[in-house]
């Protein structure tokens, strides 16, 4: 416990608990969940360990100032007391991203400058150089949120959001998010103990994830890059036993795990990333129209899909939804179904008596 130090996992709204059933898991330590994040402890080994794993994080950051802030000439003040020779050499390039809410401080961009300012005149005084910013691939990212007069500036340890799983190089038109799908996936208890079908798969995000949860597979196991690999303390080693350990914990499966589509476009991009994720062992991808199919034998089966909506679909959606709902009721008996969608009006149509 004593070299533990507070972390921060973000995420999307409605996700914080099951992030935290994630942490949990994980063997995180005082845990509370927040507004779009959850809070935790851990070492420098939890830091890689939350990145490689935890499926519904879009980033890890570690928090290194907190302090009240009224002003700018205060935030700068506080920013340029801290010893920043510690995470940003000279030699390193560096970039700042600030998330503000309250009547204190309104223009995010704003902050960072004024962030940038402090950083660099306080390195610029104790080494007589000044580090470089880079938008575009920093050495170092700095991550600061501002509620009201609450400051807490932290080190981004991700880097690029961890929806960037590496397996993703298609994708069809409106791709779902994969820290979405896979948080979908966990909402629905989806466990791998039964066959397993997304019917209007479009690129296959959801098969994927749907895959990686069932056989323990960490979530970000094929990323190429994270920010704490630049950080002073980077410890390769450590990082490297930590993954062989949870490599070594990914199971196989007997279940059978299918995607389909009736565009073909959709089903070339679906197998291309099946086959980047190294799941074609275990995911079959295949041509079809849902609304004239049925279910291949009588085993219980697991049903989750993002269906189209909008301009990606062709006619009526309440139509649409109508014939989705036929098609369950006659052909697909034995089947726990799961949709996602924003039209509640058309949703009904499926006749189905549904909870959240």
């Amino acid at each position: 416990m004593k070299d533990n130090f507070e972390l921060i996992a973000k995420t999307f709204f409605g996700f914080e608990d099951i992030l935290a059933n994630e942490l949990k898991n994980l063997g995180a330590q005082n845990i509370t969940t927040g507004n779009r994040m959850v809070s935790f402890y851990g070492d420098k080994g939890f830091i890689y360990k939350a990145n490689l794993c935890l499926r519904t994080a879009v980033k890890i950051l570690k928090p290194i100032m907190k302090f009240k802030a009224s002003n700018n000439i205060e935030l700068y003040d506080h920013v340029k007391g801290f010893d920043w020779r510690k995470i940003i050499g000279i030699d390193k390039t560096f970039s700042i991203e600030s998330v503000v809410h309250g009547k204190f401080f309104n223009h995010s961009l704003f902050v960072s400058q004024k962030t940038k300012d402090a950083i660099v005149d306080r390195i610029r005084e104790d080494t007589g150089s000044r580090p470089s910013v880079d938008l575009k691939y920093p050495d170092i990212k700095i991550n600061i949120h501002i509620d009201n007069n609450k400051v807490t500036i932290s080190m981004d340890s991700s880097g690029k959001s961890l929806h960037h799983r590496g397996y993703r190089t298609s994708t069809n038109v409106a791709p779902i998010n994969e820290v979405l799908a896979a948080g979908l996936l966990l909402h629905s208890e989806w466990n791998g103990q039964s066959d397993f079908l997304d019917p209007l798969c479009g690129s296959g995000t959801i098969v994927i994830e749907a895959a990686m949860i069932a056989r323990n597979i960490p979530a970000n196991i094929y990323r190429k890059e994270f920010a704490f690999e630049k950080w002073n303390d980077w410890d390769e080693s450590l990082f490297k036993v930590i993954e062989e350990s949870l490599i070594n914990k990914i199971k196989s499966i007997k279940i059978k795990i299918i995607g389909s589509d009736k565009s073909t476009s959709a089903v070339v991009k679906a197998k291309q990333n099946v086959i980047n994720a190294k799941l074609n062992d275990y995911i079959k991808i295949k041509k079809d129209d849902f609304l004239y199919t049925k279910k291949e034998g009588d085993d219980e089966l697991f049903i989750l899909t993002n269906p189209p909506y909008g301009h990606r679909l062709e006619g009526d959606i309440n139509k649409f939804y109508s014939k989705i709902g036929d098609t369950l009721k006659n052909f697909y008996i034995n089947t726990n179904f799961w949709i996602i969608s924003s039209n509640f009006e058309a949703i009904k149509k499926n006749r189905f008596k549904s909870f959240k």
